[in-house]
C-alpha cells in the first residue's frame, strides 16, 4: 500500500548547524496526524518550560500532515508552531498556498528548528536533503525582494519559501511569515521567533507526490468537489472572496464598528468583496477579474484570494502582495472606521511586504484610535498624527509605522495589550484582546459560544477555533454526524451552547492538525462535511478511522497546548474576556445594546471546564484526560 507521508521529520539546529533526520513510526502519525498536534508534542517534548520566546531555546515546529499535497481542494496547509511572544502561551498560526504541498514534494512531512543563528541563514530543502545557507544579503530585504532573488540565485522558478520579513527581523510582536509575498502564516508571532533565530526564510524544492492507499475512492470524492462546488454554499467565496460575508455580518450586528462600540457599519457595502471585485480586483477594468484578480493554493478550485491592484491615487497597490481578506477588510476597514477600500488593501500590501500580521495591526490602531478619541492619547502621543476614526491616511501611516518600529509605531507593534500596560491613562479600557492577542472580526456579543472560545482558547482570541453560532441550526444533518442534534434558539449561552461550542472546538483542532482550509472542509456551511473529510482520510492513508477517532485527535491537541500553557503557570488566570464585552453594550442595528453577560459567562466557563475534564479551579487538564487521551506524559511541570 501507498503511504501518504514521508515518514521523516527534519530537525536543524541553528546554534550547532547539526541537521538530523527523525524517521517515526505509522503509530506515531497516526496518533499526531501532523498540523498542531505533532507541533505540540515536539514543543511540550524538546522546549523546557519558561523559555524566552525571542532566546535561542524557543522551538519552532513547521508541520504538514498526512494528507498535504494530494489533489484536492483545501489540503495545502502548515501549521507553525512555538511559544508566542506577543502572548506567552503556545503559538499557532496556520496558512495555505503552495508551500505546504512543496515541503511534501521536498521529502519531509515537518520540520523542528531550534537555537539561534549567529549570522542570517535560510534553510534549503531539496529532495530529502537540507543545509544551512548564509542569509546576509537576504536581511533586511522586503518579501518580494527575497522571493526574486532566491528564485533567481537557485535557478527555480517553481521553489517554494516562507520567510520572516524585515517586521520580524526587528521584533515587531506580532509579525508574520509570508509565502508568494501574500499568503501569511499570520497570528501569534511567528515572524518575530523566526527574526530572533536570525531565521531568515525556509526554501524547499522538489518533485515527489505523496502516496494515495485507494485511487479510485479519493478520486471519486475529489471530483466530487469540482462538480459540486457551483452549486455550493462556498461558490461567492470563489467569486468575492471571504469579504463577501461582511455584508451578511453587518445585517446580523456583527460586524465590529469603531473598536468594537458597535455590530454595524453604515459604509460596509463600501468595502464588502462585491465592491472589491467590481473595483479593485487585478483586470477589473477590463473585465478580467475573475481571471487575474483570484489567487488560489496548491489544487485548490476555490480560487478565493485577493489579488488587488490599485494604478491611480493616492493609495497605490501592487497586485505582487494579493489583497485583503474578511478580517483584514473588517480590521483596517469597520474597526477603524474606514470606508476606503483602497487604503484597506494598502495596509494590507504593507503587511505583507514587510510581514505582520493584519488582525494584531489593524486591530490595535483601532484601539489607539478610540483612545485617541476618547482623550487619552493625544498629537503629543502620536508625533502629529490626527489617529481619529475615519482617518485613511493617519492609518495607513501608522501601518507603515509600526512595520518599521519608527514614532508612535514602536509601541504599537508591541501589540495593543503591552502599549496600554505602558501607557496607562485608562486606555486599557478599550482593549479587545485575549491573552494579550487581538480579537479578531468575529463579537461574542451577538455570536455566544465565541465568548467561552475566544477565552478558553490556548493561544488567544481565534475565528477558526471552532463553529459559530448560527451554523447549529442552519446545518443540522452536517451537525448529526459530530454528535450535535439540540439547536437553540438564537443568542442562546447554556450548556448546550458550550456543548456545542466545545465539540466544534474538537472538530477545528482537528482540522488544524489535518492541516485542512476550513472554508473548504467543516461540519456546517463547507463544500465537504465531516463525513467527506473521514473519507478523505481514509482513503488516503488506508487507515480504518471513524469519526470518534478523528475528533479525540482534535481534543489531544487542544490538551496538548493547554499542556503547554499550564507549565508556563497559564490557564484559567488568564482565559478571560475584554472587560468593554461585559460593560459596554453596543450601540446600533439588531445588535443594539447587546453585550455579554457576566454571570452567564462565567457559568458557562464552569460547564466548558467540566465537560473538558480539566481542573475547575485552574482550567489545567486533568490527568485523567491526558491518560485518557494517551498523553498522561504531557502533565510533566504542571
Amino acid at each position: 500500500m501507498e503511504r501518504s507521508y514521508n515518514g521523516k521529520i527534519l530537525h536543524v539546529n541553528l546554534t550547532t548547524g547539526d541537521i538530523t533526520v527523525e524517521t517515526p513510526d505509522e503509530k506515531f502519525y497516526r496518533k499526531y496526524i501532523g498540523g498542531s498536534a505533532m507541533g505540540g508534542y515536539y514543543l511540550l517534548k524538546q522546549m523546557p518550560a519558561g523559555v524566552d520566546a525571542l532566546g535561542p531555546d524557543n522551538v519552532v515546529a513547521m508541520m504538514a500532515s498526512v494528507i498535504t499535497g494530494v489533489a484536492i481542494s483545501g489540503q495545502s496547509r502548515l501549521t507553525v508552531s512555538a511559544k508566542s511572544p506577543l502572548t506567552g502561551c503556545i503559538g499557532d498560526s496556520q496558512c495555505g498556498g503552495y508551500f505546504p504541498a512543496k515541503l511534501k514534494s521536498a521529502g519531509f512531512d515537518g520540520i523542528v528548528i531550534t537555537g539561534k543563528s549567529e549570522e542570517p541563514v535560510y534553510l534549503s530543502v531539496n529532495a530529502g536533503q537540507a543545509e544551512l545557507r548564509s542569509a546576509t544579503h537576504l536581511w533586511g530585504k522586503t518579501t518580494e525582494v527575497v522571493e526574486n532573488t532566491l528564485r533567481e540565485e537557485l535557478g527555480d522558478k517553481k521553489l517554494e519559501l516562507m520567510q520572516v520579513g524585515p517586521s520580524g527581523e526587528i521584533g515587531v510582536l506580532f509579525s508574520a511569515l509570508l509565502t508568494r509575498s501574500s499568503h501569511a502564516s499570520g497570528r501569534t508571532g511567528m515572524g518575530a521567533v523566526f527574526g530572533a533565530k536570525n531565521l531568515k526564510a525556509v526554501v524547499v524544492q522538489g518533485t515527489e507526490k505523496p502516496g494515495i492507499a485507494d485511487k479510485a475512492s479519493f478520486k471519486a470524492i475529489a471530483q466530487w468537489g469540482v462538480k459540486n462546488f457551483p452549486e455550493s454554499d462556498i461558490v461567492t467565496m470563489g467569486t468575492n472572496g471571504t469579504a463577501e460575508t461582511i455584508g451578511a455580518n453587518n445585517e446580523w450586528g456583527g460586524l465590529p464598528t469603531y473598536n468594537f462600540n458597535s455590530g454595524v457599519y453604515e459604509d460596509a457595502e463600501i468595502i464588502d468583496g462585491p465592491a472589491m471585485t467590481e473595483k479593485y480586483l487585478k483586470g477589473a477594468a477590463e473585465g478580467n477579474q475573475n481571471r487575474e484578480g483570484r489567487g488560489t493554493c496548491y489544487s485548490c478550485t476555490v480560487r478565493c484570494k485577493r489579488v488587488v491592484e490599485v494604478k491611480e491615487g493616492p493609495f497605490k497597490v501592487d497586485p505582487t502582495f494579493g489583497g485583503p481578506e474578511y478580517e483584514t477588510v473588517a480590521t483596517f476597514g469597520s474597526y477603524c472606521g474606514i470606508n476606503d477600500l483602497a487604503a484597506i488593501s494598502k495596509a494590507n500590501e504593507i503587511c505583507n511586504r514587510y510581514g505582520i500580521d493584519t488582525i494584531s495591526c489593524g486591530a490595535t490602531i483601532a484601539w489607539a484610535m478610540e483612545a485617541f478619541e476618547e482623550g487619552k492619547l493625544t498629537t503629543d502621543d502620536t508625533e502629529g498624527i490626527e489617529l481619529k476614526f475615519g482617518n485613511a491616511t493617519a492609518m495607513v501611516e501608522m501601518v507603515s509605522l509600526i512595520a518599521k518600529k519608527e514614532g508612535f509605531g514602536k509601541i504599537l507593534a508591541e501589540g495593543s495589550a503591552r502599549a496600554a500596560q505602558k501607557i496607562g491613562r485608562g486606555t486599557e479600557a478599550f482593549l479587545i484582546c485575549c491573552k494579550k492577542q487581538e480579537a479578531p472580526a468575529h463579537m461574542p456579543q451577538v455570536k455566544p459560544s465565541l465568548s467561552v472560545i475566544y477565552a478558553i482558547n490556548p493561544y488567544g482570541a481565534d475565528h477558526q477555533s471552532s463553529e459559530h453560532d448560527p451554523g447549529y441550526e442552519a446545518y443540522p444533518e452536517f451537525m448529526g454526524q459530530i454528535g450535535l442534534n439540540n439547536p437553540q434558539e438564537e443568542h442562546a449561552l447554556n450548556e448546550e451552547i458550550v456543548r456545542f461550542g466545545m465539540r466544534t472546538q474538537h472538530v477545528y483542532s482537528f482540522m488544524d492538525t489535518i492541516n485542512v482550509c476550513q472554508f473548504v472542509f467543516g461540519p456546517a456551511w463547507q463544500l465537504y462535511n465531516m463525513d467527506q473529510l473521514l473519507k478523505v482520510v481514509q482513503s488516503v492513508t488506508g487507515w480504518d478511522m471513524t469519526m470518534d477517532e478523528l475528533i479525540q485527535i482534535g481534543e489531544r491537541r487542544l490538551n496538548l497546548q493547554r499542556a503547554f500553557n499550564a507549565r508556563e503557570g497559564i490557564g484559567r488566570n488568564e482565559d478571560k474576556l475584554p472587560e468593554k464585552m461585559f460593560k459596554k453594550g453596543l450601540k446600533g442595528g439588531l445588535s443594539d445594546g447587546f453585550k455579554v453577560d457576566r454571570d452567564l459567562w462565567k457559568t458557562s466557563m464552569d460547564q466548558y471546564y467540566k465537560l473538558a475534564g480539566w481542573d475547575g479551579e485552574t482550567g489545567y487538564p486533568s490527568q485523567a484526560k491526558l491518560d485518557e487521551l494517551g498523553i498522561g506524559w504531557a502533565s510533566e511541570g504542571f
